[in-house]
């Protein structure tokens, strides 16, 4: 009887408090019914919410605002705002490093959201100050160095703002919900949907409603907007500071994997043990850092670390530059399998950098007037790929989920890599579609050169904008729960951030296939890229780039029907690892 009742009152505890080794705002065990879960999740989808309006309201004018008002000519303006994006989305690395490592999620998106809002006030500060602000094409035809260095510098600032905030923040939001607990673990796998959710309606405000204010009130009114709306995000987080639990940062993600490659080097001519499971471990019932990882037979060469030398000595004592644990070496093959995947994502990485610059200065040479004379601003546009997104991850975490968990008993629906890759085959339908439409608009172009395109409704462009927003809901947030989880537990900022840095290197890329394009076909006869887009073929490009991801797809699908699955212990008994595991640390 006794046993029985200490039994139950320690299962009582256990559901009392949060295990995770994540601590309260005092540094305490969490307490499971104050902290944690959707309470403390939905404080932060809020403030993404606001973080991505502002940062869209930028995103989507920026090519307009570089055209218009800095006075660049179609190339160079899209080169700025890929060189722009993709800045903006490989800082998040610096970011997710520093807040694993050594500052914790909670104080890098505080100091990142101090610097995003300077930012933004130095952006408002451009607008409203005469000796900053940027002066009339009439009077100078090129903006003066002082106005170029000043707005360079507030977007910029924003960057690396951006940087800190946006790996954090959604891996915060996500360690709020304990993976070891049935009940939180099935919410989690809701949270990456509904985050995106939150992040397509602060997208669809952005472009909707500041985007007017920009084109119709002035830019400057429209950056009051976004600096109020950042530093109101800011005060919301401090808030919920009570409600939230909070990873410990560990040091350096770096050096226990140098370790593990100096330990294999070291032991390369010890033999295998006959049983994998006399490689070395620390037991489940002596660690507190964390969960523990199988072994599995991939990237083989790195298990000599784990071979126990001298037994004499104990394993527990020896270098650690000699032996690392099973879980160690694990991890190291984490992010080494995650390289083939990051390099299989760029092509389509280079599909989505065309919505923020070639999509949106389409909708500038479009009939954009609606009922009676009332203008839609080119950037508003985007708002459809917004909507697609929105009615899509709902559709998917309503329906289909349900559905698929019933047909396929994966707790996902489908595993992370399939849904990935049915949003890559909508990413190479939007490229073919934008193609047609282009090649739709260069035709009523060549009929009526004076009045151009104009008689074409902006809504010829709905169509790519609709279906990027869908494979979006596919491939974006597939992207984000697969860099999450399938990282060390120790790294998911960086995780968040390695999926960022797919979009970046994307941007970049794009910036570099534009240059190359112009240069070849510069020399073959007529450029892809005049100074204006009726002397342009974009058409042709978007083939290119449709017959770019196509092309990569078969790759991906090789490499993903590979790809061993991040695989968790779920019990003190070590055999259970060497049966097959479940697809990732959350199905």
């Amino acid at each position: 009887m006794e046993l029985e009742k200490g039994v139950e009152t320690r299962g009582v505890n256990e559901e009392k408090w949060v295990h995770d080794s994540s601590v309260d705002h005092k540094g305490r065990v969490p307490l499971r019914a104050s902290t944690g879960a959707w309470k403390a999740s939905l404080f932060i989808i809020a403030i993404e919410f606001s973080e991505r309006l502002s940062y869209f309201g930028i995103a989507t004018s920026l090519i307009i605002y570089l055209s218009k008002v800095m006075h660049q000519d179609l190339k160079t303006a899209a080169r700025s705002v890929n060189y722009w994006g993709g800045v903006t989305t490989l800082m998040p690395l610096f970011g997710g490093f520093l807040a694993d490592a050594y500052w914790g999620r909670f104080t890098t998106v505080f100091v990142s959201s101090v610097v995003y809002l300077l930012g933004l006030i130095l952006l408002t500060m451009s607008a409203f100050v005469p000796s900053l602000k940027v002066c009339e094409a009439a009077v100078c035809p090129k903006p003066r160095k002082v106005h170029e260095v000043v707005f360079f510098l507030a977007i910029y600032l924003i960057s690396v703002g951006t940087g800190g905030h946006k790996p954090s923040l959604e891996s915060f939001g996500a360690d709020q919900f304990d993976e070891n607990h049935d009940e939180e673990r099935k919410k989690k796998m809701s949270y990456f949907n509904w985050w995106n959710f939150g992040l397509c309606c602060g997208l669809l405000f952005g472009v909707t409603v500041v985007v007017y204010v920009q084109d119709h009130v002035g830019w400057g009114a429209g950056d009051i907007i976004l600096t109020a709306v950042m530093a109101l995000s800011l005060a919301i987080f401090i808030i919920g500071r009570p409600f939230y639990r909070y990873q410990v940062p560990t040091g350096s993600p770096l050096t226990p994997m140098l370790q593990v490659l100096v330990a294999a080097i070291r032991n390369r001519n010890l033999p295998y043990p006959s049983n994998p499971a006399e490689l070395y471990e620390v037991p489940k019932s002596r660690t507190d850092k964390g969960r523990l990882l199988c072994h599995t037979e991939s990237l083989k060469f790195l298990d000599k670390a784990t071979i126990v030398k001298d037994r004499e000595t104990g394993a527990e004592n020896q270098n650690p530059w000699r032996l690392a644990t099973v879980t160690k070496v694990e991890e190291m093959k984490l992010i080494l399998n995650l390289i083939p995947i990051w390099l299989a994502m760029l092509p389509f990485g280079i599909s989505v950098a065309q919505t923020a610059t070639f999509f949106i200065k389409q909708g500038t040479t479009l009939d954009r007037s609606i009922g009676n004379g009332f203008q839609i601003p080119p950037a508003s546009v985007y708002a459809l790929a917004a909507i697609g997104m929105i009615v899509s991850v709902t559709i998917y975490e309503k329906i289909l989920v349900p559905v698929l968990r019933r047909a396929t008993g994966n707790e996902r629906g489908i595993k992370i890599l399939q849904r990935i890759g049915v949003g890559m085959l909508f990413s190479i339908s939007t490229m073919v579609v934008s193609a047609l439409v282009e090649r739709k608009r260069l035709g009523v172009v060549a009929k009526d050169p004076v009045k151009g395109s104009l008689s074409m409704s902006v809504f010829w462009l709905a169509p790519q904008f609709i279906i990027i927003g869908v494979g979006d809901a596919f491939t974006l947030v597939g992207l984000q729960e697969y860099f999450y989880d399938q990282v060390p537990d120790s790294m998911r900022s960086l995780g968040i951030a390695f999926y960022l840095s797919v979009i970046g290197a994307a941007n970049f890329l794009s910036s570099l296939l534009i240059t190359a394009v112009d240069h070849v076909t510069e020399k073959t006869g007529k450029s892809w890229f005049g100074k204006d887009l009726n002397s342009s073929r974009l058409d042709n490009f978007y083939w290119l780039v449709a017959a770019m991801t196509a092309a990569n797809f078969i790759l991906y699908v090789f490499l993903a029907r590979r790809y061993p699955y991040k695989n968790v212990q779920s019990s003190v008994a070590v055999a259970d690892c060497y049966e097959d595991g479940l697809e990732g640390s959350m199905a």
